[in-house]
């Protein structure tokens, strides 16, 4: 009998945030990681296309729902919504799919949900969760289903080790050594407390998110490296140390599992040397006329704003405190004025969104946007393609050659009931120099040095390794983030589940070639 067959069939999905499958396989091979080893020779790697090539912080709801962006709607903290002309903070509401946890809880297996990054509790949900426990960037609060379940794991593992988290820590950067030294003593506090769930109680399904990896890409990354130079010199020690934790963590929990459980690792990104462009895009829009910077005014008139004025008043280190002491929500408020506090809306016709990455652009859209100004139809298409044409013309005066990868226009790339939650337009960057300055036809040159302290970011492609019975071992595939989600359901024995952007993938056969849906990003 297959194991999707089985109705006692086990699923323990190991996700990685921002794991990089690059990583994971060079140091498999050179023997760093002797469990990860052990799971590619004797089971099914998948190569996932991600439409982290797009909207990087999208895979967590692609992951969890097995839907693309334009039908789930999510891709970052803080992201548009129609009937609001700022950026608001994401809310469980803005989910237009559920997640593939749900769907087996509805359909009686025995969940356990631990520390899936950018998810929210759903009602009905009969199952054990923990939320923003060991998560990186905290989209909700912390909390459990039961509600006592949270109390619990502190009384019985104390609190998370790593003491940060990525909002909170906004543009800071963390102490390098604190961080290494944390990290790995994190994973292994995920890792024990993993254990106990696997004991407590009768399961079918655990999905546990490993966390760790997302700083350890950003502030580990070697700031000087190239990926043609490789990956065995001494400045990927720290980072490797990661990896190696949770190298350890699998084989310690894989020694726990019942007979017959499927183990899935996976990851919807990885990491790549941080060099984008995205704070240049403001002034850019800014000074080619499509953002109009009107008179800092309160409510129509012509006096200075006085929140803006006092921001620009004190030094970066009192700004700094001020954020930090601020209750969350007050700071959300207080940084979405900011952010649009010169903008003068009647002659704006696009505006950027929040960002730390790609670059993403919004319409004033009437009809949409409070105050738009373009109509839909033939004036909003035609502006999209001239904004795209102009960006993509963009250069990097360091290099001489093109600043800009890509525009992408969203309603072409994600169609869906939940695309007017996204940005029209997201411009990726030719990362393969630092982006300090863009040139440009008709632009005088905008310059200034990036923000971001940190040294790796997001890279576009996603993988999957699946080890246990019934799967293929040795096997090597292609297949898409949003495919993740319906394979696990149909492990379980649920294949006639439906609702999702792509089919399961067979990881019971060696063929290479079960990939045949065409992809909505290219590729």
């Amino acid at each position: 009998m297959s194991v999707a067959d089985r109705s006692n069939a086990r699923v323990v999905t190991l996700a990685l945030d921002m794991g990089d499958g690059d990583l994971i396989q060079q140091w498999a091979r050179a023997g760093h990681l002797p469990n990860f080893r052990k799971l590619l020779d004797a089971g099914t790697w998948v190569e996932l296309e991600s439409p982290a090539k797009v909207l990087h912080t999208s895979t967590w709801p692609t992951f969890a729902t097995g839907t693309l962006p334009g039908t789930h709607g999510v891709y970052y903290p803080y992201q548009p919504e129609p009937g609001h002309q700022q950026a608001q903070h994401i809310r469980p509401d803005h989910y237009g799919a559920p997640t593939f946890w749900s769907r087996a809880d509805r359909h009686g297996r025995r969940c356990v949900v631990y520390d899936i990054p950018e998810t929210f509790p759903e009602a009905g949900f009969n199952g054990e969760a923990i939320f923003e426990w060991g998560t990186w960037a905290w989209y909700g609060e912390q909390t459990s289903r039961p509600s006592s379940l949270v109390d619990e794991l502190r009384r019985e593992f104390g609190k998370y080790p790593l003491g940060i988290e990525a909002l909170q820590l906004g543009l800071g950067r963390p102490n390098r050594n604190a961080l290494q030294e944390r990290l790995p003593r994190s994973v292994a506090h995920k890792r024990d407390s993993l254990k106990w769930f696997l004991k407590r109680a009768d399961w079918d399904l655990i999905v546990a998110g490993f966390c760790e990896t997302h700083p350890a890409g950003h502030y580990l990354w070697p700031a000087s490296f190239s990926r043609e130079e490789g990956t065995e010199d001494e400045g990927f020690d720290a980072i490797r140390s990661v990896y190696a934790a949770i190298d350890d963590a699998i084989g310690q929990l894989s020694s726990e599992f019942p007979s017959g459980t499927v183990l899935i690792v996976a990851s919807g990104d990885g990491v790549r040397p941080n060099h984008a462009g995205w704070h240049l895009l403001p002034k850019v829009l800014e000074r080619l006329g499509y953002t109009n910077a009107g008179a800092q005014t309160d409510g129509g008139g012509t006096k200075p704003r006085s929140l803006a004025r006092l921001k620009d008043a004190l030094p970066p280190q009192a700004r700094r405190w001020v954020a930090d002491h601020m209750p969350r929500s007050l700071r959300e408020r207080v940084g979405a004025h900011l952010q649009s506090a010169h903008i003068d809306w009647s002659r704006t016709r696009a505006f950027t969104l929040p960002t730390d990455l790609e670059g993403y652009i919004r319409i004033n859209l009437k009809g949409r946007e409070p105050q738009g100004i373009v109509q839909p139809g033939a004036e909003y298409d035609a502006l999209c393609v001239d904004i795209r044409s102009t960006l993509l013309a963009l250069k990097n005066p360091a290099t001489g050659r093109s600043a800009v990868r890509d525009v992408w226009l969203c309603h072409e790339v994600f169609a869906g009931q939940r695309q007017q939650q996204l940005p029209d337009l997201v411009v990726s960057w030719n990362d393969e120099a630092p982006i300090t300055a863009l040139d440009g036809p008709g632009l005088e040159r905008v310059e200034e040095p990036s923000p971001d302290p940190r040294t790796g970011t997001h890279s576009t492609q996603g993988f999957m390794l699946a080890h246990g019975s019934g799967i293929a071992r040795g096997a090597n595939k292609r297949g898409r983030l949003e495919q993740v989600a319906p394979t696990i359901l149909d492990l379980l024995g649920l294949r006639a589940e439906s609702g999702f952007d792509g089919p399961p993938i067979d990881l019971r056969s060696s063929q290479t070639n079960d990939n045949k849906l065409r992809s909505p990003i290219g590729g």
